[in-house]
């Protein structure tokens, strides 16, 4: 998915925020797992993202859904153990829709410039990380 086409007639749609993705807890989940490509345990998950146990599995069946993430169950010293991992599916859609975030920020730091007075948000830039 695109962030915008040139000459759109809806330059703000923003058709890349995807629905699925743009929850805070499943967006939290995702980048968790983007920066751990070998996966995380549920506990990992919960723990990094701040969710409960029945929240996390909810947003995990979501994502697991959207092939964005597969789930696989097993045991590690005779204890289940759930380990998560994104798909190359759901990596390729992530990226897309930071791509998309990205042009928000850079339509909203244009406005800034032309119309200063505005005053709703200053000297907006893209922080570098």
């Amino acid at each position: 998915m695109k962030a915008k086409t040139a000459g759109s007639e809806s330059p703000f749609a923003y058709e890349g925020l995807d629905r699925v993705i743009h929850e805070r807890a499943r967006l939290s989940i995702l980048t968790s797992l983007i920066s751990n490509l070998k996966g995380l345990t549920f506990g990992d998950l919960k723990q990094l993202c701040a969710l409960t146990d029945g929240n996390l599995s909810r947003h995990l069946s979501v994502l697991e859904k959207s092939k964005m993430i597969e789930i696989a169950k097993g045991h590690d010293h005779n204890r289940p153990q759930t380990i998560c991992r994104i798909t190359a599916f759901g990596r390729k859609r992530y990226l897309e829709y930071l791509s998309t975030l990205e042009q928000v920020v850079r339509d909203a730091a244009k406005i800034t410039e032309v119309e200063p007075r505005l005053g709703l948000v200053r000297k907006l830039t893209p922080r570098e990380t």
